[in-house]
């Protein structure tokens, strides 16, 4: 038997970088997706975002 599988809380969305214009433009693009009722685009532009950051960009 294997053993159960483990869920934890779902990361908090991240914040957009101060003066980042791409951060800024997937922020409006979260809240139109958040309007829209889009939670695989809101889900989608989160993983973008964590992405851009974590690159340096």
């Amino acid at each position: 038997m294997t053993e159960p599988v483990h869920v934890g809380l779902p990361t908090a969305e991240p914040a957009p970088v101060a003066e980042c214009d791409v951060c800024g433009a997937l922020a409006r693009e979260r809240v139109a997706a958040r309007r829209s009722g889009n939670l695989s685009r809101i889900s989608d532009i989160n993983v973008e975002m964590r992405s851009h950051r974590a690159a340096g960009r």
